[in-house]
This record gives C-alpha cells, sequence and structure tokens, in this order.
C-alpha cells in the first residue's frame, strides 16, 4: 500500500514517461478518473475533509458542565467535581440522558484544554504515595 503523496507521483511518471490517457492511468492504478486528474493537476493530494459533526446529546448540556466545572477553580482539590459527580447531577438536575462515558471524555478534554492555557486545572496530575510520613 503506497500513500496518497506515492501514488500521485507514480501517476505523474506514468503520464510523463509512456504518455498515457486518464483512463489506462485509472486502471492501472487502480483509482478513480478523479483521482488521475488530480494528480496531473497537482503534485500534493488536496487535505482530507473533516465534516462539522454535531453533538446532540452533550450540546445541550455543555453550559451546566462548564458552569460546575468552572465554580471548581476556586474550590479546594478534595472538594472539586469528579466526572462521576458531574454525570449525576446532570441525570439528577438536569433529567438528562447521557452516559457517563460521554460526560467523562468531555471533563478530560475540557481540563486538558485548560491546562495548556494556563487555568491550573489539571487531570491527572503528579502520581505520588501518600501517607509515608516522608
Amino acid at each position: 500500500m503506497v500513500s496518497r503523496v506515492e501514488l500521485f507521483a507514480l501517476i505523474r511518471r506514468d503520464a510523463r514517461v509512456e504518455g498515457l490517457s486518464v483512463r489506462a492511468l485509472a486502471e492501472r492504478h487502480g483509482v478513480h478518473r478523479r483521482t488521475v486528474r488530480q494528480a496531473l493537476g497537482s503534485a500534493v493530494p488536496p487535505p482530507r475533509k473533516t465534516p462539522a459533526r454535531s453533538s446532540p446529546v452533550t450540546g445541550p448540556l455543555r453550559g451546566a458542565m462548564d458552569e460546575m466545572l468552572r465554580a471548581d477553580l476556586d474550590a479546594p482539590r478534595k472538594q472539586r467535581h469528579t466526572a462521576h459527580r458531574i454525570w449525576e447531577r446532570l441525570v439528577d438536575e438536569h433529567d438528562a440522558t447521557i452516559a457517563y462515558r460521554t460526560v467523562s471524555k468531555y471533563v478530560a478534554l475540557l481540563s486538558y484544554s485548560w491546562v495548556v492555557i494556563g487555568l491550573g486545572v489539571g487531570v491527572g496530575g503528579r502520581r505520588g504515595r501518600a501517607g509515608l510520613g516522608r
């Protein structure tokens, strides 16, 4: 399996050296004629298109989750909301039907982005042994 860039190079070489038609190049390399035309037009393949995805479950609840996590910025570390507690509150207070995994992924992503921008809330943190008295 060759990469897309290598495939484009092979197509361009075959067109230049052997003078094959678009259809013959498509058959030889096992690709669509549109791909051959793209390769002949540019040596660099076009970037992949990523669809804009909606989040029908977390969309309406993001404000509530953000509010809970923002309130935790001032709270002591042991009193902050865990992903499980946020999920419980969403189910109890907002009658949400959302999976725990969805909430935990969102909280981890948001917490990580806050660490990157420097708000000081982290996921994981330092690993150490507690209670050894040293």
